[in-house]
């Protein structure tokens, strides 16, 4: 039985891996071609870890944060024997009564082989590394945060953080509140969703309330080729009231009301199969320009009516263009 389960494990483990090698030597093969040419121009790149403090760090601290803040430590939680002991017992119970003792020796002397090579004792090589940038970030009151473009990390103190985001918010006519608004929003959004039965059914409209919602939180990333080192705000609203009628809406929009502008873009993908697509002569210049803060200063009532125009032009029933 057990040979048999080996054998089935290790194929399907060399099937997974041919897969996921297959794919990568697609990938390089394809950026192979794409990088025959030589660039004329060398392009300079931020380095991998920006220090706005005066905090020191040490060698291996440095090697560490260039590993970026997804870097991962491979450590195994403490009682990870004791799962896997009574993981392979719940396997071993579905056996015949006769063959489970033979498995459970032979189960035995796997995990007595795995706790031999891998004492738990053992702190992990990083783990002191890890602490020593934490009692230094703590120390000097400073944190570290992503950058806007690239791979960077910027390590600036906590002070300065909070005055971009506060720079940020009197600059975009935002408003404080005493008060948690989000219970009132609550409301508003089960309100909405009992006035929309042709867009949302009754017996679905559990799927789009969220029974503890919270309001959004704001972080913001470092735009360190802008001068000042502005933030670009990045805001987490999954638990805000609205977020899952925000997800149907959006699909709706897309499916009843697209784009007509073709000249619109998905991404920075987009742009460059449009470009490859577009013949270019030597006098050609590509001028970029840039809004500041894009999606905040998108008038709403406007957008509200180019939306109930294109929905009149694409002949939606007045009955579904009231519900959206």
């Amino acid at each position: 039985m057990w040979p048999h389960i080996q054998h089935t494990i290790q194929g399907k483990l060399r099937q997974e891996i041919s897969s996921k090698y297959k794919t990568l030597d697609s990938k390089l093969l394809r950026l192979t071609q794409a990088q025959k040419t030589t660039p004329l121009e060398q392009n300079t790149f931020y380095p991998r870890v920006v220090n706005n403090t005066n905090v020191t760090f040490s060698n291996s601290e440095m090697r560490l944060l260039h590993k970026g803040l997804k870097c991962n430590k491979h450590s195994k939680k403490k009682d990870w024997i004791q799962n896997l002991a009574l993981e392979e017992e719940t396997a071993i119970t579905q056996l015949p009564a006769t063959e489970r003792d033979i498995y459970r020796k032979l189960v035995a002397d796997h995990i007595d082989t795995l706790q031999r090579h891998n004492p738990t004792h053992r702190t992990h090589p990083k783990a002191k590394v890890i602490n020593s940038i934490q009692r230094k970030l703590k120390d000097n009151d400073a944190l570290i945060t992503r950058a806007d473009k690239g791979n960077s990390i910027v390590i600036l103190p906590t002070h300065q953080c909070e005055t971009k985001l506060q720079d940020f918010l009197c600059n975009n006519d935002f408003h404080t509140s005493t008060t948690d608004p989000t219970p009132a929003y609550q409301t508003q959004i089960r309100a909405a969703i009992r006035q929309s039965p042709t867009l949302i059914p009754k017996e679905h409209k559990w799927k789009y309330i969220d029974m503890n919602p919270s309001a959004p939180s704001i972080k913001g990333l470092i735009k360190l080729h802008k001068p000042d080192q502005p933030i670009r705000p990045v805001v987490i609203w999954h638990n805000a009231p609205a977020y899952r009628l925000f997800k149907l809406f959006t699909d709706k929009i897309n499916h009843l009301a697209p784009l007509l502008n073709s000249l619109n873009l998905k991404n920075s993908q987009d742009l460059l199969k449009n470009l490859e697509a577009t013949p270019m002569l030597s006098h050609y210049t590509l001028n970029s320009l840039d809004i500041t803060y894009l999606y905040s200063n998108i008038p709403v009532k406007e957008t509200w009516v180019i939306l109930a125009n294109i929905l009149q032009q694409r002949l939606i029933p007045p009955k579904h263009n009231r519900n959206y």
